[in-house]
């Protein structure tokens, strides 16, 4: 997603924040999985290539923390494996609460030496970490708001050791990361082939971005492709998996794969996820509120659901009941090609839990 040339931290920068990019593969490292996906063809009309779901030991990413290099690594290479490509590229991302983003006002028709200048003088303002401390990157979105002659820049920092982590996890795994972008912005970037669904493409529309993993949910609603509020709430499908394992007497690992792959009793439905889906259903009602009370906005004209959860039977009537705001489960892929080797029912499955990867995919397209 940013694609200026600081290079603060000498080459190093410069390799993962980058214009142009080859083909690559989208991987997105949760807490629970590694996802992956390959895309080709052309920006115009995108092509899924192939894309693979490897599971993570229990506690080998916590909030985003890679705790467990080798078992992530090794992650990475069984998923890359499974995949069966020849491409070793990556583009990776960081977890939006390891980002630090601050939009600033420049005058337009600055030298690049002159821009990096003013950019690494603001970040001194805004970053509590020294700067040697921190990969820095920054890009020009536009015109400014206010009009005159200023354009709009976007700058973002993250802790050195937290990029380092996951391009030794690419490492590890045999492959190379090219770009690090950031979870909300791939996500983001995979709304661009789902909004065709929407009236008048999402024009002029408040559209909320709900992803709910294992033990997060990210809320990013954006109007007019650009981000007007995020939010993280720790509630995700531990939750569920826990009730599951008290409910049915179950070890974590038997509860997750009936979670998965069902063949719990009748009462399942009934007495475990109708609840979890109202509760879940409710936090995303509460999230909508404190988008309410601290923005100017007073109302939510649709909401994705994306993340592993989304696909739970029922959950976005649920949602669209409770919160009264027209709900969809998100698919990147709705609108594109796929290969006759993906099997369409499992895709359909999957494709939720896939956004950000395939966000991060289709930085190959970057011009």
């Amino acid at each position: 997603m940013l694609k200026g040339k600081l290079e603060f931290n000498g080459e190093f920068l410069a390799k993962l924040f980058k214009a142009q990019t080859p083909p690559l593969i989208g991987v997105d490292i949760t807490s629970s999985s590694i996802k992956m996906v390959e895309l080709g063809g052309a920006k115009e009309q995108m092509r899924l290539e192939r894309y693979a779901i490897e599971p993570l030991p229990k506690d080998a990413v916590v909030d985003g923390n890679i705790m467990n290099l080798e078992a992530v690594g090794e992650g990475v290479r069984r998923a890359w494996k499974r995949m069966n490509s020849r491409i070793k590229n990556l583009a990776l991302a960081l977890p939006s609460a390891q980002v630090i983003t601050k939009k600033i006002t420049v005058p337009a028709g600055l030298r690049e030496d002159e821009l990096e200048t003013q950019v690494e003088t603001e970040a001194n303002q805004y970053i509590p970490f020294a700067l040697e401390e921190v990969n820095l990157d920054f890009q020009i979105l536009g015109s400014a708001p206010s009009a005159g002659d200023d354009v709009e820049v976007l700058i973002a920092a993250s802790r050195k050791e937290k990029v380092e982590d996951r391009v030794a996890v690419a490492e590890f795994g045999g492959l190379k990361a090219i770009v690090m972008d950031i979870d909300s912005f791939a996500s983001q970037t995979a709304f661009e082939l789902m909004q065709v669904q929407l009236p008048e493409e999402g024009r002029d529309q408040v559209i909320a971005l709900v992803d709910v993993g294992a033990s997060m949910m990210n809320i990013n609603v954006l109007r007019n492709s650009q981000s007007v509020y995020m939010r993280e709430q720790p509630f995700g499908g531990n939750q569920l998996t826990q009730e599951i394992q008290r409910h049915f007497n179950l070890s974590a690992e038997e509860a997750e794969a009936a979670k998965r792959n069902g063949g719990l009793p009748d009462s399942y439905e009934l007495e475990v996820l109708q609840p979890f889906l109202d509760t879940l259903a409710l936090e995303i009602t509460r999230a909508l509120q404190f988008f309410y009370s601290s923005t100017q906005y007073n109302q939510v004209n649709h909401v994705f659901l994306s993340g592993g959860c989304a696909t739970l039977p029922g959950l976005d009537q649920v949602v669209a009941k409770r919160t009264e705001v027209n709900t969809l489960v998100a698919n990147p892929f709705a609108s594109m090609q796929v290969s006759p080797k993906i099997k369409q029912r499992q895709l359909a499955q999957d494709a939720p839990a896939l956004v950000v990867a395939c966000g991060l995919a289709m930085r190959r397209f970057d011009a």
